[in-house]
């Protein structure tokens, strides 16, 4: 729908697909808006999860970033909830044993419900985001740092139960 007196903005996406039918055209319109989510996956693979600076032979490599694009789906997923759903239920997000190391390293008071929102900025804060900041939005860069301190907290967490 173009406003009246304004002119209709119409646009071409050029394809090296075949497009002979109209659900062909709309397959392919679907697969062009996969491009934003594949260009985040790559910047949290590159910028949060560092992937450039390894620098190992192909087989260590394959693993290495087979690993990491593991981490870097399940933060695309954390931060998409995050901005979609953040009064989700936290347990969403994290696992049990996550959310039971998150709730003994908080430093505030908990809120009465653990909701996406929370264990994000709680996991933020883990990777050295800071309270004055809170206007600013989460970085990759934190959350991957966070991330990174949560599974460590995990571990101790799991030895120390353990003795």
């Amino acid at each position: 729908d173009c406003p009246e007196g304004e002119t209709p903005l119409s646009w071409m996406l050029l394809t090296t697909e075949v497009v002979e039918t109209i659900e062909m055209a709309v397959t392919i319109l679907r697969w062009y808006t996969y491009r934003w989510r594949v260009e985040e996956f790559h910047k949290v693979l590159k910028s949060g999860c560092q992937s450039e600076r390894y620098r190992l032979a192909s087989d260590g490599m394959k693993t290495l970033l087979g690993f990491l694009s593991v981490i870097a789906v399940e933060l695309l997923h954390v931060t998409y909830l995050h901005r979609t759903q953040p009064d989700a239920l936290a347990i969403e997000i994290l696992n049990p044993l996550q959310l039971q190391v998150l709730k003994a390293a908080a430093s505030q008071k908990l809120p009465p419900i653990l909701t996406v929102a929370w264990a994000v900025e709680s996991v933020a804060f883990l990777g050295g985001y800071l309270e004055h900041r809170r206007k600013t939005p989460l970085g990759i860069q934190v959350l991957w740092r966070g991330w990174l301190k949560l599974h460590d907290l995990c571990q101790g967490w799991q030895l120390a139960i353990r003795t």
